[in-house]
């Protein structure tokens, strides 16, 4: 199994963030790695994303300045380790087998 890494730029999505990660992290492809970047909130999303990587250790968090989603995408591309890389919007979710289903017709 390969290691596929999930970046999802996160910016004042207090609201929204939850069902998003939540969708993320009940993936029946388990070999895949979260990682939140806050791209400089001024809501609770950075501290809802905090609070996701003490519970689970799949879940990565970048704190940044602001500075627009194609930067908080290249933040996470820097700290990825997967060998595929999907990209999610914070107000996005998934079904519980999508990434499993995108693996499968990758191999």
């Amino acid at each position: 199994m390969n290691l596929i890494s999930v970046i999802v730029p996160v910016y004042n999505v207090e609201n929204y963030i939850n069902r998003c990660v939540d969708s993320i992290l009940i993936q029946d492809y388990d070999y895949l790695e979260l990682i939140l970047v806050n791209d400089g909130s001024t809501d609770k999303s950075g501290t809802i994303c905090d609070e996701y990587a003490l519970k689970d250790n799949r879940v990565k968090v970048i704190h940044k300045k602001n500075g627009g989603v194609s930067s908080a995408r290249n933040s996470g591309l820097e700290r990825a380790a997967g060998d595929y890389i999907l990209f999610f919007d914070s107000d996005d979710w998934i079904d519980k087998d999508t990434i499993s289903h995108l693996y499968n017709n990758l191999n």
